[in-house]
Formats: structure tokens, sequence, C-alpha cells
């Protein structure tokens, strides 16, 4: 039996190509579980993966795709049997690991967690990565005193895949979410998942000369990093927390110590590739709760397998707005 997959090819130090081939079983990676793939995501990284720079890929041919969500064909876990429907976020998947732009898949057990109640496979991946990323986020918060009644939280990057979720979630609970983007046209689109207000990226993505402002947001969510996180930094109130987990930006940080000292303010990392089994399952649990459905369900532009090199490159480039969720078994 084969199956169609995405591959990734390297020629020489400077060409990487992706074509649709037919592969058999016996060339997937070793794993303790196979899974047959409904639904994919196309991500930031999944971009980076695709360029020639090797920043993540190291050995080709290579199957890119961080996440998916499909149904047990056969394993050797006992937690998993023929039949489940489960979800694989992270955990390296789709960079040393072949992951989800195919129609079959092998991994470790340790990776899966079994489909939320209440979630589709198709909702569970028009979440995926980016929404765990989200949820995980706003957990952070919420672990470090964050309730609604506080004032607005800032969203960034907020047009693009964590920054949708992370609005949608945070308006659900009723907090006041000013939602980042560069993107006039996306205005709409965020107030319709639960945006109070919109702020134009240029106010936020320049480096002050002040390492403090007047003090603005209760929280945030930082999606982008680089000069925007630095800037965020010298507004936050007295105590209040930032999660940052996105680098769209640049991982260079043109910050002051003073937000810290002075301030108090919180810097928490939001890794979803090491994020303990616990918090993810926690984190699934409450995106499943606390997303409003309807709200998800327009977050997702649907595409098929031979459409990501061209989505991975947009995404790129800031183009994509919500989540790209692909079928791969559709033609």
């Amino acid at each position: 039996m084969t199956f169609d997959a995405l591959v990734i090819n390297k020629s020489g130090e400077a060409t990487v190509s992706a074509s649709i081939q037919q592969l058999a079983e016996e060339q997937l990676p070793a794993g303790d579980v196979t899974v047959a793939i409904q639904y994919t995501t196309v991500n930031y990284k999944d971009g980076l993966c695709m360029q020639a720079n090797g920043l993540f890929v190291r050995n080709y041919p290579h199957v890119a795709g961080i996440d998916f969500a499909g149904i047990v064909e056969s394993s050797t876990d006992a937690r998993f049997q023929p039949g489940d429907k489960v979800v694989l976020t992270g955990w390296n998947v789709g960079e040393n690991h072949w992951g989800g732009f195919a129609q079959k898949a092998r991994v470790k057990a340790d990776w899966l967690v079994p489909l939320p109640d209440g979630l589709t496979l198709e909702r569970a991946m028009a979440i995926g990565t980016a929404g765990l990323a989200a949820g995980l986020s706003v957990l952070a918060l919420e672990d470090h005193g964050l309730k609604p009644d506080q004032g607005e939280v800032l969203v960034t990057g907020a047009a693009g895949g964590v920054g949708s979720i992370a609005t949608a979630m945070l308006g659900k609970l009723g907090y006041e979410v000013a939602a980042v983007t560069g993107r006039p046209e996306a205005a709409d689109y965020l107030k319709s998942l639960g945006a109070s207000r919109i702020v134009p990226r240029d106010e936020i993505n320049t480096v002050s000369k002040k390492p403090l402002e007047t003090a603005v947001w209760a929280g945030c969510v930082d999606a982008v990093g680089g000069a925007m996180l630095a800037r965020v930094l010298g507004q936050m109130k007295y105590g209040a927390s930032v999660a940052a987990v996105g680098l769209a930006g640049g991982a260079d940080l043109p910050a002051s110590v003073i937000p810290f000292l002075l301030r108090g303010v919180n810097l928490l990392g939001i890794d979803t590739v090491l994020a303990p089994t616990e918090k993810r399952l926690v984190a699934w649990q409450r995106l499943a709760r606390d997303l409003p459905m309807d709200q998800l369900d327009a977050m997702i532009q649907p595409a098929k397998l031979s459409d990501v090199p061209r989505l991975a490159e947009e995404i790129l480039q800031g183009k994509v707005k919500g989540r790209v969720v692909v079928d791969v078994n559709a033609d």
C-alpha cells in the first residue's frame, strides 16, 4: 500500500523543491503508532522548513508539517488502539522527524494526545500547534494572576494563527482584547473574533528610547518578538505578564531590565515542543471548552496538499489570515 506525501528535496546548497510523491509505509520512520492522517495545518515554521537555509531540516528527503490529526491504524503501545482519534502537536515533528504533510505518519506514542471531547479532527487542526501555543499562553497568564477585570490584554500578530486563537479565547473568557495588526483589512475579522479594539502595528513595532512608558496593558500574548516585544515590556502594568511565543520579529530583544526591576513584569516563555504532557492535556481541554466553535470555523482556510508550498511562502510573507487547514485526502 502506498500513500501520498509532500516530499521536500534539496539539490546543492540553494535549491529546495517540494512535490507530491507516492511512498510506501516501510519508508516511514520508526515509532510506536501509525496514524492515518486526516488533517494537518500550515504554520510559520513549516514555511521555514521549506527554505534552503537549513535552520530546521538537516536530512533530505523530508516530509514537513509540524502537527496533524488522524485515526490510529496500528499501535504497539497499549494507550492507543486502532480506530482511536488522536492529535499531535510539537515534539519537533516535521523538523527532524517526518510530519503531517502526508496521508500517513509513524510516531512515538508519547507524542500523541487523544482527540479532546467536543472537537472534530478538522477543528482540532484549526486549533493545531498555533492554537496550543495560544492556549498555553492564556493559561500561563492566568496562572500569574491575570483576571478579566484588570484592563486590556494585548495580542500581537493578532491576524495570524496564534493571535487569532488567543483573541478568540480571551474574548470568550470576558477579557478586553486589543489586537495588533499591520493589515487594516483584518480589522473586521479580528473584531468578529472578540477584539475590543484594533491597534495598528506601527504604534507598537518601534524601539522606544524610554525603558518605561505609560502603563497600559494588564497582560499580553506576544506572537511576534523582537522590537515589538521590547516595546510592549515597557508598557505593561505593575506585576503584569507577557506570554512570548513567536520569533517572527527576530530573536534579539533590545530591551532594558528596568521593566522587570521597577514594574515587576514577568516574561513567560511558551514552547509547544517542550511543554509537559500534563500541561498539553489541560490546554487542549480548555481550548475545547473556551473557544467559540463558530468563530473557530470562521478562521479556517481550507487547502489540499498541492496548495502547501504556495501557502507556506505566503505565511512567511504575512499574507495569510487565520488557520490553514489541509485535508490531506482531498483531490
